[in-house]
């Protein structure tokens, strides 16, 4: 399996259990090695007070796209410190787009950038996650001698 396929194959059994991505309006685009992209179209459900995107869905956003780069390997991986700065505002009727890229990946320590930015190209929003890898895995691969990771 290419690394391309795994991270495919994680991101659809790690979708197929995401109730929560899904149930925000969420769109996988892009999964690879490290690397995911999401999409989410900001609606009157994900307005706050301002009747602009609320902050919080744009960082569910951002938080599930680092989630699918940083589980990409099908190593069970969890956020252990996230940051995000709102950089402009979202609004309705806009396309957003999550870009999250693997900084760097030490032992069970992974650092990852996610840029979220608007159909325009506006940038909306810069988080950097890190995580931790944990046991298990999202599926179950069959290695080369048939035995079971």
């Amino acid at each position: 399996m290419t690394p391309k396929q795994r991270a495919e194959k994680t991101a659809a059994a790690m979708w197929a259990a995401d109730a929560a991505s899904r149930w925000f309006g969420m769109t996988i685009e892009v999964v690879d090695e490290g690397r995911a992209t999401l999409s989410l179209h900001v609606g009157e459900h994900h307005a706050n007070g301002h009747g602009i995107c609320h902050g919080g869905v744009t960082y569910a956003l951002a938080d599930s796209a680092f989630a699918f780069a940083c589980n990409s390997r099908n190593q069970s991986t969890v956020a252990q410190f996230n940051t995000i700065t709102y950089i402009a505002p979202a609004r309705l009727g806009d396309t957003l787009t999550a870009e999250a890229k693997e900084v760097s990946l030490s032992g069970r320590n992974g650092i990852y950038d996610v840029r979220v930015s608007n159909q325009d190209g506006t940038r909306i929003a810069e988080f950097r996650g890190h995580s931790r890898a944990i046991r298990g895995t999202v599926f179950d691969e069959e290695t080369k001698d048939g035995d079971r990771s």
